[in-house]
């Protein structure tokens, strides 16, 4: 029961003790409606800004000075644009599975309209082709989950955070959990 005193649980145990089943169940209940209004506004997000993702986090140095590590990028996909030189586009390639946040410094355009194109990181020395998928030496419109249109300083270090610390994200969900089932109002 000391354990229990100094984490400030005792107290935590007791609330969860007096509440009777029909408060528990609304509780559960207002917890899932949260997580199901989330759901809903990513959904939504990526209808209207035509993304797959319409939020990413920059994971890297390699796009400085223009995006830091921890950015947060707000991406729109609209299938009607076309990929200017210069534009900052995040982009899938086959085998991996995080995204990648590059400028794209070269078009290829074919004589039947297809375009294809090449990206560099701001800070990298060389062009992506490294870390394209093997033979592959250009990306196409369908590699593209987005292009940048905003971003917020540093405010994907939480994700980051909680990615390399996995414990880490165990605790702010179950802190997070806490909160929504025994929060009364």
């Amino acid at each position: 029961m000391s354990l229990l005193k100094s984490l400030g649980m005792e107290s935590l145990l007791s609330d969860v003790q007096r509440m009777d089943k029909r408060q528990f169940f609304y509780q559960v209940l207002s917890f899932g409606m949260i997580v199901s209004s989330a759901l809903m506004i990513w959904k939504g997000l990526m209808v209207v800004t035509g993304s797959e993702s319409p939020i990413v986090v920059v994971l890297s140095g390699s796009m400085e000075p223009a995006f830091h590590r921890g950015d947060l990028l707000f991406l729109t996909n609209y299938p009607e644009e076309p990929v200017r030189v210069g534009e900052i586009v995040v982009f899938k390639v086959e085998g991996r599975d995080i995204p990648i946040v590059h400028r794209v410094i070269k078009l290829h355009e074919k004589s039947d309209g297809t375009v294809k194109f090449l990206t560099k990181g701001d800070n990298n020395s060389v062009d992506d082709r490294g870390l394209y998928a093997p033979g592959q030496l250009w990306l196409t419109k369908k590699d593209i989950v987005g292009r940048a249109r905003g971003f917020l300083p540093y405010v994907g270090m939480i994700t980051i955070l909680m990615n390399e610390y996995p414990n880490f994200k165990y605790l702010i969900l179950s802190i997070l959990a806490i909160y929504v089932l025994l929060h009364r109002e």
